[in-house]
């Protein structure tokens, strides 16, 4: 363990430079082909097995032991976002209207500094050790799915990814056990009125009145159909009905997010936004479409490999303190991962304590704490060695 933690301090500004290269030059969701090859060439400089278009566009990396033993595999996305870079960081976006804003460059830099550490200790290694690079996190339906039907997790017997997370400080690691993030819908409802002139309304029926009663409406749902212990978020994100100021709107189409963490509140809710659109057009006389769109699931961590972690955090340099964090309404395709194979989400702070704000994640002005990917490596670095020296038989007992 002692060796894994210098050797990753001592590739702490190799970890950084690469970071900083993936932040210049980033690559939306389905569209990444200089990152994946980068990637590729990096563990295929290590000498590992390589396999390239893992489920379209991804990578996936077998490091093998010296020694028999069990598999860990390890994930890390590498996807940008559509967002005009607006940081003032020497290493700012080159692309137009295209940035890092989730931390997915740190994350990639991460992986594969720590993939060339397990490389040089792989003699001492009782397993092997599988690299996850996956494209498109930030767009449904995703890269997960299509890495895991490609065959990324066969023979995995553990699985462990974090989140470099800019609201937490510095040191700080989150972790949970159960639900950690939602799972993440949307849903679209046109209203089909009747449009006219703005002078005549009593020989239409306006689509914009009945998309507004149909607004508030919606937000009964949570308050009035989903049990109070159980929380879930219906929020209408857009609402668009253009018209000349003088013409009544003929149609109207609202967009939306549902977020849950139950999958009979996700059934209540999809069924809840149907039968309140139909009440609210069928008091107006207007007719509607509905689409709801099913999302990434709920991220859920595994009891047994959470409390593995926490125990093994405690002994990690750069961890502050642990926080068990309560869970993000925000969505995460890792959760696929979690329905194949036991593992645990973590999330490693990333906030600056010398800066005047801090931006959230998905906005122009996002930044991290890039002391975070050392952190970020030390813990999956530690969780790694720790579960193959265990060989899974052997847990770690959690003392309450």
């Amino acid at each position: 363990m002692e060796q894994l933690f210098n050797l990753l301090a001592a590739y702490k500004d190799e970890m950084v430079e690469i970071r900083r290269h993936l932040h210049q030059n980033p690559e939306l969701s389905f569209e990444e082909v200089q990152t994946p090859a980068f990637i590729a060439g990096y563990h295929e400089k290590l000498g590992l097995e390589v396999r390239r278009g893992v489920g379209g566009r991804g990578v996936v990396s077998t490091l093998k032991g010296g020694k028999p033993g069990k598999t860990v595999a390890l994930r890390a996305d590498f996807d940008a976002l559509p967002i005009q870079e607006e940081t003032d960081l020497p290493f700012k976006s080159n692309v137009p209207g295209v940035m890092h804003a989730c931390g997915h460059d740190g994350h990639t830099a991460t992986l594969l500094v720590l993939a060339k550490v397990l490389t040089e200790m792989k003699g001492e290694l009782e397993g092997n050790v599988v690299f996850i690079h996956q494209h498109a996190e930030e767009l449904a339906p995703g890269g997960a799915l299509p890495m895991i039907e490609d065959g990324c997790l066969d023979g995995v017997d553990v699985i462990y990814g974090t989140h470099l997370w800019a609201p937490l400080p510095m040191g700080t690691v989150g972790y949970r056990t159960g639900p950690v993030m939602a799972a993440a819908d949307s849903f679209t409802i046109k209203v089909q009125g009747k449009g006219g002139h703005g002078a005549q309304p009593h020989l239409t029926k306006d689509s914009i009145v009945i998309g507004a009663q149909l607004v508030s409406n919606l937000q009964q749902i949570v308050s009035r159909r989903v049990n109070p212990l159980d929380a879930a978020v219906v929020s209408v994100g857009a609402f668009e009905a253009k018209n000349a100021f003088n013409v009544i709107a003929d149609t109207a189409m609202l967009t939306g997010t549902a977020r849950t963490f139950k999958e009979d509140v996700r059934v209540t809710i999809e069924k809840e936004i149907d039968r309140i659109a139909k009440g609210t057009c069928l008091a107006a006389d207007a007719t509607y479409e509905y689409i709801y769109k099913r999302g990434y699931p709920a991220v859920v961590n595994h009891k047994e490999d959470t409390e593995f972690f926490v125990e093994v955090a405690k002994k990690v340099p750069g961890v502050v303190e642990l926080e068990e964090i309560e869970a993000q309404m925000g969505g995460e395709d890792f959760a696929y991962y979690l329905e194949k194979v036991p593992g645990t989400f973590f999330f490693t702070g990333a906030e600056d304590a010398a800066w005047e704000e801090t931006f959230p994640h998905h906005h122009p002005k996002f930044k991290i704490n890039e002391d975070a990917l050392l952190l970020a490596a030390n813990l999956l670095g530690a969780a790694t060695l720790t579960y193959l020296k265990q060989n899974t038989n052997e847990r770690i007992e959690v003392t309450k």
